[in-house]
């Protein structure tokens, strides 16, 4: 099974901001989730692994390949959905995959054609491949997305915040696809959204400030916080006595009133009750 082992990867930009801080990781065949907020060095460390930055030091290996020095062997084992993914907006989908199948060095035409028609049926495009791709929709763009990522059968896939923006119809079917194409190569899903990583990924990565605080499988991370999570409603005034008296991990608004999750070892006093964890307890027991 190919794996991508990562270690003691850092990079400082010009600016004095250390991106990466001696990141170690080992990301096995499957969907990865690499979770963190804004900023973390998420996107820093997905464009080191796709070969478009040096870092200052550390190394990458995918199988035997060292992606730091063969560069155009990885790039031809790679493929890579940014999260700004920008397309000719008068030019068709399929167009435009045909001249991204060709800068991939897909040469022989009748093999274009019919890798081509594969990807718009998978990504469920096929009907909509000659409409301009400024008429696209902002998951019908994604899906675009996955389809050129997969062009020359990648062994790798890079996906770097992949479902923002989208309505939850359109993050269902884009997730899905992820889902299905994860089972024989390396799926990376690098995201800020909880949820993506606990319905996809069978192992995942939190990351801050540069730093790799937590690895594991989300359900174990999950398991380590039963007993732990405790639910309250409280009112708007209590939030603030709330938020300094106990270890607040996270408040949310139903039906107009706070209702906050708080990390106990023992029950933190009346009004709350326990509640089984998931994996954005985890997530904020670890950045708080």
């Amino acid at each position: 099974m190919l794996e991508l082992k990562i270690e003691n990867l850092s990079k400082t930009y010009k600016n004095g901001v250390q991106a990466l801080k001696n990141v170690d990781l080992t990301i096995p065949t499957g969907m990865f989730g690499l979770l963190g907020p804004n900023g973390a060095g998420k996107s820093t460390l997905m464009r080191t692994i796709a070969t478009l930055q040096e870092p200052d030091q550390g190394s990458i290996m995918l199988g035997e390949v060292n992606v730091l020095n063969q560069k155009d062997d990885v790039r031809k084992m790679l493929g890579y959905l940014p999260q700004e993914f920008g397309v000719y907006p008068k030019v068709t989908a399929e167009a435009m995959l045909n001249h991204f199948a060709v800068l991939k060095g897909i040469t022989r035409k009748s093999e274009r054609r019919e890798m081509i028609d594969y990807l718009f049926h998978q990504t469920d495009l096929y009907d909509h491949r000659k409409k301009k791709l400024g008429t696209y929709s902002g998951g019908m763009k994604q899906r675009f997305g996955v389809a050129q990522a997969l062009l020359g059968n990648p062994k790798l896939i890079i996906v770097d915040e992949p479902t923002s923006g989208l309505d939850p119809e359109g993050r269902n079917r884009f997730l899905n696809l992820l889902s299905a194409i994860s089972e024989e190569i390396v799926v990376i899903l690098s995201t800020h959204i909880v949820d993506d990583v606990s319905e996809l990924c069978s192992e995942m990565a939190i990351i801050s400030s540069g730093e790799v605080l937590i690895t594991g499988e989300p359900q174990k991370a999950i398991s380590g916080l039963q007993g732990k999570v405790w639910k309250k409603t409280i009112t708007k005034e209590e939030l603030e006595d709330h938020s300094k008296g106990y270890k607040l991990l996270s408040t949310s608004l139903v039906a107009g009133r706070p209702v906050i999750h708080v990390l106990s070892d023992e029950h933190p006093g009346e009004g709350f009750e326990s509640i089984d964890p998931d994996l954005e307890d985890v997530y904020f027991s670890i950045l708080n």
